[in-house]
């Protein structure tokens, strides 16, 4: 129910509040720590095949994606951050990618996503407990 309600409300949040707001807002309801909880891996191939499904606002992005892990995985107890990183491709165009980080190294990152986090330069980390690497 946790899950099915992050997919529903999360998206559309990132698209009216700014996303420091949202994350303020998710780690208040992640206090409320989940009982019954799906092994990550399996929260991830979920959270995708319904952001893949749904009509914009919950389209799926990077960051729709793992802005719901991240409160998922939060509410469960697990200590995972969300970061936002940016590159220039191979036509100088600025791309931006969304990631989860556990223990210092990307989290659940899908293999379909043709990102590579290495080549990303973090902008921002969520919750901030330290400056960009």
């Amino acid at each position: 129910m946790r899950a099915l309600t992050a997919v529903a409300i999360v998206p559309p949040l990132l698209e009216i509040v700014s996303f420091a707001v949202v994350e303020r807002m998710l780690m208040l309801a992640a206090r409320v720590h989940a009982r019954n909880r799906p092994e990550d891996s399996d929260a991830a191939r979920w959270v995708d095949a319904w952001l893949a499904r749904l009509p914009r606002p919950w389209t799926y992005s990077c960051l729709r994606r793992a802005t719901v892990l991240y409160y998922l995985l939060r509410s469960a107890g697990q200590q995972v951050s969300l970061c936002i990183g940016v590159r220039r491709d191979a036509g100088g165009i600025l791309r931006a990618h969304a990631w989860l980080v556990r223990d210092g190294a990307p989290y659940l990152e899908p293999a379909r996503s043709g990102e590579r986090v290495a080549e990303f330069k973090e902008i921002a980390r969520f919750p901030q407990t330290s400056a960009p690497v």
